[in-house]
């Protein structure tokens, strides 16, 4: 299916840009989302010239507009093989500090944004019957993390949508899987404090930060037909920081 459209949101920085490149390589229609107009027109020019890559800006965390999005996505490039939530956002913070609004923000990107995709795109996926469904996690939402309470909870709540969305599709030949990245060197990751950086790389066994293209291959193997009897699961890139 390396010739399949795939939707990847977040796509303009980061890991999303890791996994579009990756999958641009491979030979996949790209539909790329994020805000960032401009970053994402000039990221979906280089990947695909001739216009198997398009850049789609938008709010994720707007059912609306992610609705407009889909239906746009659809009539360009027909049915949608893939789609890849990878978008997100921190608003760290203690708990007992921590305010609603800063609460809510992690929650209407992070989690809501992979529901209103899913949702948008499964009535396509079920008539094909045929679709993979990756969504991007966090090893804090298996852990837990100080300071990020409502990240966490976004995140732990994408694994329990990954797995309900799996039993609910399942029997349209849909997939459903999340994949939970640990430390990733990211423009996020470069803003923490070379102290917390240093104590981050001592509980990972490799000895090393991952990179954008550790989880972009994981991405990639899991739109591939040797993962089609995948679901429900959710794979662990993370240097061997959390057992």
């Amino acid at each position: 299916m390396s010739n399949g459209t795939v939707i990847v949101t977040g796509a303009s920085r980061g890991i999303g840009e890791a996994i579009s490149r990756e999958l641009a390589a491979a030979g996949f229609r790209l539909a790329l989302v994020a805000r960032s107009a401009d970053r994402l027109a000039a990221l979906a020019a280089e990947l695909g010239p001739g216009g198997e890559v398009q850049a789609f800006p938008g709010d994720i965390s707007d059912f609306e507009d992610v609705q407009r999005i889909v239906k746009e996505v659809h009539e360009k490039f027909g049915d949608i093989y893939g789609l890849v939530n990878n978008a997100g956002m921190t608003r760290d913070g203690l708990f007992m500090r921590m305010s609603p609004e800063n609460w809510q923000a992690p929650i209407d990107i992070n989690l809501g944004g992979t529901f209103y995709f899913t949702r948008a795109v499964a009535p396509i996926m079920m008539r094909a019957r045929i679709g993979r469904i990756i969504n991007i996690s966090s090893v804090i939402g298996l852990t837990g993390n100080a300071g990020q309470a409502n990240y966490a909870a976004s995140k732990a709540g994408i694994i329990a949508l990954t797995k309900s969305v799996a039993k609910e599709l399942g029997s349209r030949g849909i997939t459903a899987n999340a994949v939970a990245p640990g430390f990733i060197a990211t423009d996020m990751t470069a803003d923490l404090p070379e102290k917390v950086q240093a104590v981050m790389l001592g509980q990972i066994p490799l000895k090393r930060f991952g990179e954008g293209k550790d989880v972009a291959g994981v991405v990639k193997f899991l739109l591939s037909q040797e993962a089609s009897y995948i679901t429900g699961q959710t794979l662990v890139v993370d240097g061997g920081m959390v057992m």
